[in-house]
């Protein structure tokens, strides 16, 4: 490759910025400090910039290394793609793999299953992002990303990991002040708590009840004082009792089995928002990332019941 990029260079500098540290890298590497720099000094030599910036404590990475490091790590785990679809045997799971998932679920329920899948797969190294807005499926920017919904895209996979229904609810202590709502329209005339999160219509809700010929859907503008984008805060303000709550059944089930939320308009059905571990066409016979779906996928099913300490 002339005086370029060379193979060589993105596995090394991947350990090098894991590691953190020259003398760190040659550990991990087996070879000598003063060998780590020079092979570092050639890379910025080839490009003509620096990737690293030293001190005599700690090192860090320039602007371009940032950028260099990101392009490394995807092009290594496409490397590993290709070896295992040419191999035609299993899949071992290992490199690098790229979750994403929204803030409060990703928090609660995805973090805690990453501790444990790489407990039992230490050869993969995983990046958890968590994001307010799923990225765009254009992007080539994660391996998996956890969401709410199925996307409407063939050109990705979309594995059901679990159910996930919308409830409504508050604190006893809002429905002895203002009383409970007894069809969907009752709801204009309470203080309901808004969540700003993906492309979903702001402060408007569905709300279905009936059966058969008898449906009927109805949708219902809401208002109240209380807005946020982060779900554990909405779910905080309805303990407190500020209001009605549309939430996912995953983040309040705990509470409503408590009794510190009740349920409200419970024969209405909001749209369903099942879990969806989505990934690339091209990542479907990638070790790590069947894997951590298969992983997820059990860890979702044998989640403890309603009530339970998770």
């Amino acid at each position: 490759m002339g005086n370029g990029i060379q193979p060589a260079d993105l596995g090394f500098f991947s350990v090098l910025a894991s590691a953190g540290s020259l003398s760190a890298a040659a550990r991990e590497l087996g070879i000598t400090t003063p060998a780590v720099s020079k092979h570092l000094a050639l890379m910025e030599s080839r490009v003509g910039v620096s990737l690293v910036s030293r001190t005599t404590r700690r090192m860090s990475l320039t602007q371009e290394g940032e950028v260099y490091l990101e392009h490394a790590r995807r092009i290594l785990g496409e490397i590993d793609d290709m070896e295992q679809l040419i191999g035609g045997a299993k899949a071992s799971a290992k490199g690098l793999l790229r979750v994403n998932a929204t803030l409060g679920f990703g928090r609660t329920h995805v973090a805690p299953i990453i501790s444990r899948f790489v407990a039992e797969f230490p050869d993969v190294e995983v990046q958890l992002q968590l994001s307010v807005n799923p990225p765009p499926l254009t992007e080539d920017v994660f391996d998996v990303c956890i969401r709410f919904g199925a996307p409407p895209d063939a050109r990705v996979i979309a594995r059901h990991i679990a159910p996930n229904r919308r409830l409504l609810c508050a604190s006893p202590a809002y429905i002895a002040r203002h009383g409970l709502p007894k069809v969907a329209s009752d709801l204009a005339r309470h203080n309901c708590i808004g969540i700003r999160q993906g492309e979903e219509a702001y402060g408007v809700w569905r709300l279905t009840s009936g059966r058969g010929r008898a449906t009927l859907t109805e949708v219902v503008k809401t208002r109240g004082n209380l807005t946020t984008n982060d779900g554990e805060i909405a779910v905080n303000w309805a303990l407190d009792g500020h209001g009605i709550l549309m939430r996912a059944e995953w983040d309040i089930e705990r509470h409503l089995a408590s009794g510190r939320l009740v349920p409200v308009l419970p024969q209405c059905h909001t749209p369903d928002a099942d879990i969806y571990a989505v990934y690339p066409q091209r990542h479907k016979n990638a070790g790590r990332v069947r894997a951590f779906v298969d992983f997820i996928t059990r860890a979702f099913e044998q989640r403890p019941a309603a009530g339970e300490n998770p």
